[in-house]
């Protein structure tokens, strides 16, 4: 079930067909048949399932509504001192209260409104999930490629040591170089270390935290950043429109305006009909009548109403202030993806200037005219451009992906999927 509103629709109607598609998840990502798996298992998503299970019996609850049959009887033995007699006598009764059209049909509206809450409630699960999912798949991805990188540069040094030790037995460089050159790799084999065990912790974190994702041996090779397709307001409408957390407040305050109006309807009581059939004087006198009881409505009732009413006035700022919070998020995850690119395209054109820079002092090096520090400083400055450009690369694409899950463009199942 689609809930749609006059504004949000209006907004959607203006997003490009294309960007409405669930897009399929680049394939250094996990596949779609996994993420739904540990979507689905995730202890939240099963509380969320579960609540709606729960919201499904309360519609059927009130939809039958709660007045039923109520039988009563009674037995008396009268003694008539002037006939001398006893008689048996006995009573009996069955009643039901009778609950007014006005109130049934907002009975049910408040029974569809809380399942429909429900729902979305779900649905909120299962993107909150899918946000923390992508969160520890990219910190994995992103203490990898930092792993990699850094073996990359300690094999790197190591073969420059192989260089440097063939250099001294030919007399090219002092034995003093050898001892610096050590110096560093013993502390490029530290942060080796480093990296290597905070990409198992990552990878730990992210098997045990989803153990129905299979996560490979190595990572994958990523992509070069892409800037968003469309419009950057056209992915912050979408990112509202299909919010839970909007829908979902929205709801609440929908269920609780129905709560308002079904309490003030409760100031005009359910008539209470019934049958009623009494035997006197041993069988001599029959009585079958029909009762009706109207309970009178007093302060309690309208005070209820007065409560009811305020509650759902509260839910509706709360509505509000939820819309304002997710667009202004929005703005924030839309505006992340853009900056996070151009950020990720500065550290590539600085990783190319490093790298040309480092060629040339290495080739002075060799030559004679750099000394070994100069060339390490310049190798020092290339691992942080390498480490730098890495982790803006990740960065980028994680604030891209972030944004197709907000708005709700992959890993996610329609509301009318949902809502089944």
């Amino acid at each position: 079930m689609k809930f749609l509103f006059p504004c949000a629709a209006a907004a959607l109607a203006c997003i490009p067909w294309f960007t409405l598609a669930q897009e399929p998840a680049p394939g250094w990502l996990p596949s779609s048949a996994q993420v739904h798996a540990a979507l689905q298992s995730q202890p939240a998503v099963r509380a969320a399932a579960e609540r709606v299970r729960a919201a499904a019996a309360t519609q059927h609850a009130l939809d039958v509504g709660s007045h039923e049959f109520q039988a009563n009887s009674g037995f008396q033995r009268r003694y008539v001192p002037n006939e001398q007699r006893s008689y048996n006598e006995w009573e009996l009764g069955i009643s039901r209260t009778i609950r007014l059209p006005d109130k049934a049909r907002l009975d049910r509206e408040i029974g569809s409104s809380t399942r429909s809450v429900a729902d979305l409630r779900l649905e909120d699960a299962e993107h909150q999930v899918a946000r923390r999912l992508l969160d520890a798949w990219m910190g994995w991805l992103r203490s990898s490629a930092v792993a990699e990188e850094t073996a990359a540069q300690d094999q790197l040094l190591s073969r420059e040591r192989d260089v440097l030790v063939r250099r001294v037995a030919l007399g090219d460089a002092a034995r003093r170089e050898m001892d610096v050159l050590d110096a560093e790799l013993a502390t490029q084999a530290a942060q080796t270390l480093m990296a290597r065990d905070a990409a198992l912790a990552a990878r730990q974190a992210l098997a045990l935290g989803f153990p129905e994702i299979t996560v490979p041996l190595a990572a994958a090779a990523l992509p070069e950043p892409q800037e968003l397709p469309d419009s950057p307001q056209a992915w912050q409408a979408r990112i509202v429109q299909e919010s839970a957390e909007i829908a979902m407040a929205n709801g609440e305050t929908t269920r609780l305006l129905k709560v308002a109006e079904r309490t003030r309807a409760e100031r005009t009581p359910d008539p209470t009909v019934g049958v009623r059939v009494l035997s006197d004087r041993g069988g001599t006198e029959r009585v079958v009548g029909l009762v009706l009881s109207v309970p009178f409505g007093m302060d309690y009732r309208s005070a209820r109403a007065a409560t009811e009413s305020a509650n759902a006035a509260a839910a509706e700022a709360e509505a509000a202030d939820v819309r304002r919070a997710i667009e202004q998020g929005a703005w924030l995850a839309v505006q992340a993806a853009q900056s996070k690119c151009a950020q990720w395209q500065s550290h590539q054109q600085a990783l190319a200037a490093q790298t040309a820079s480092n060629t040339r002092t290495r080739r002075a090096w060799e030559l004679g005219e750099a000394s070994l520090g100069e060339y390490l400083l310049s190798l020092r400055s290339l691992r942080q451009a390498r480490l730098a450009e890495t982790q803006a690369r990740v960065d980028a694409l994680q604030a891209a992906m972030l944004v197709r899950i907000d708005a709700h463009a992959m890993w996610h199942r329609s509301r009318s999927t949902v809502a089944n």
